[in-house]
């Protein structure tokens, strides 16, 4: 038989953010020392955009259990979402220390330190968090960004392939892309990705200036 816990992660990856919470709920009312119960509970409610009463839970969790890392990642999301952006590092470091070893996590703090405008320290995160998880194609193309930014062009041209690749509704990928390609005077293939990115958002100004560009020279 599931426990309360387990009942709760399946409604809350349904979306079913309210039997989450009875769920969850009936945990803690059973098992007040249980402080997985509270990191759940306020993960539901995080997710509805309870922040503050998302962190009362977080901050319970921790006072049950300091050692919960996942309590910390969820702060740190918390403060991301807040863009406070010091708190959001502390605890995204926290979390590593007590054992949270995740794509998230990774993708969380290279996220994280490129609001303090580091990409070079935010690189090897990026890269941690695409090698734990292949298919995350938002942190590859992190990465790709962050490659490009440090000048390692063929790099990161592979980076935004493989996610143009895997999502081909990615328009700032699409722009990214033919932005190395013209670095790399790949003319045609530049136009390409260029005109591809305008198909999916007509609208995106930066790939119309950089068409604008590489047509007028």
């Amino acid at each position: 038989m599931k426990d309360n816990n387990a009942i709760g992660i399946e409604y809350l990856q349904q979306g079913k953010y309210e039997e989450a919470l009875a769920a969850f709920s009936q945990e803690i009312e059973q098992n007040p020392e249980n402080a997985v119960a509270y990191v759940n509970f306020g993960n539901v409610l995080s997710a509805v955009g309870e922040q503050e009463k998302a962190k009362k839970f977080f901050e319970r969790a921790l006072e049950k259990d300091e050692n919960m890392g996942t309590a910390h990642y969820g702060l740190g999301t918390l403060f991301f979402q807040q863009e406070k952006w010091d708190k959001a590092k502390g605890h995204f470091e926290l979390a590593m220390k007590k054992g949270v070893e995740d794509g998230d996590i990774y993708f969380m703090l290279g996220m994280t330190l490129l609001q303090f405008e580091q990409p070079k320290l935010a690189l090897p995160y990026f890269q941690r968090s695409v090698e734990l998880n292949p298919d995350d194609t938002e942190a590859r193309f992190q990465f790709g960004l962050c490659l490009a930014g440090l000048g390692l062009i063929k790099e990161a041209t592979a980076e935004f392939e493989t996610v143009v690749t895997e999502d081909d509704n990615h328009a700032d990928a699409c722009y990214n892309l033919g932005v190395a390609y013209a670095y790399q005077d790949k003319r045609e293939m530049a136009l390409e990705m260029l005109d591809k990115a305008l198909e999916i958002q007509t609208d995106h100004m930066l790939a119309a200036h950089a068409k604008k560009i590489i047509t007028e020279n």
